[in-house]
């Protein structure tokens, strides 16, 4: 793969791991959208929708999908979309950092394997 296919690629991965990042930070300011009985909370989704980090997520996700659209004209889906797994790894770390989410042992685990499938697949495609 090119530098531009690569850049393109992790471009994408990267600015989609952000938006859901920042998507999460939304939602950590409103509060829960939905109670344990199924009720949805207006109240809640009313700050949702004033919260500045959601609309700034929603835009990394745009910026996303175009980014990914050059990706997609450039190699097969078939190692495109595998790779948007790296924002899986990304997204692990970020969120222990951001968030205090634990990383645990099974999850370190699962992103070793993750790690190792992406490896296995930019392998393949310079075969």
């Amino acid at each position: 793969m090119t530098w531009l296919t690569w850049c393109l690629l992790l471009g994408g991965v990267l600015l989609n791991a952000c938006a859901q990042l920042l998507l999460k930070a939304a939602t950590r300011h409103s509060g829960e959208l939905v109670a344990d009985s199924g009720q949805v909370s207006w109240s809640s989704v009313m700050t949702l929708l004033s919260a500045v980090p959601l609309w700034i997520g929603l835009g990394c996700y745009v910026i996303s999908v175009v980014v990914w659209l050059g990706a997609l004209s450039r190699v097969p889906v078939s190692v495109a979309y595998p790779m948007l797994s790296i924002g899986y790894v990304v997204n692990a770390f970020a969120a222990a950092l951001l968030f205090g989410e634990v990383l645990s042992l099974p999850k370190l685990a699962g992103i070793a394997l993750i790690c190792a499938g992406v490896f296995t697949l930019a392998r393949i495609q310079h075969s």
